[in-house]
């Protein structure tokens, strides 16, 4: 049995006009994150852990932030096809834990919605996806909502490629 642990970090900033998704669930909030895709910093993190993790490089590899067609994609679609490569290289996920930094909105409303989103996105139960939330303490830019950040671990396990 091979296992492989992997980490994920993504950051992006907040702006006026765009919907907030974290963790493929749309949360209710004045503002939405900056990016090519949804950019859902979350499921962007668990990506990056995953590619890490299965030695496959990192996010922007797979979708560049200039190319048309990942223009507002979901970040769900993101991670299926990511999955998908992990899979191919005979290895599954065990759990993840994600930790999102942002002073605003509270996550603990949506939690529970957010853990079975991801949970179902990479097969696996919902409590093998845990998930946290910490401020900044006002401190800095993500103090000042300017932005958001999330980091990753993954433990996948597998018999290595080809399995």
């Amino acid at each position: 049995m091979i296992w492989r642990i992997g980490q994920g970090y993504d950051v992006h900033r907040l702006v006026v006009g765009r919907r907030l998704v974290l963790g493929g669930v749309e949360i209710p909030h004045v503002r939405g994150l900056e990016g090519h895709s949804d950019a859902d910093v979350l499921l962007h993190a668990l990506c990056d852990a995953l590619l890490g993790a299965a030695g496959l490089g990192d996010l922007g590899e797979y979708f560049p932030p200039g190319d048309p067609q990942w223009k507002d994609a979901s970040s769900l679609r993101l991670l299926e096809l990511v999955l998908a490569q992990v899979r191919r290289r005979g290895l599954g996920v065990v759990n993840c834990d994600l930790t999102l930094i942002a002073e605003a909105p509270r996550i603990g409303p949506h939690r529970d919605a957010i853990r079975r989103r991801v949970a179902q996105a990479l097969g696996v139960e919902p409590d093998a996806v845990g998930l946290k939330a910490t401020t900044h303490e006002r401190l800095g830019a993500f103090g000042r909502e300017e932005g958001m950040a999330a980091l990753a671990v993954v433990l996948l396990a597998g018999g290595g490629e080809g399995s």
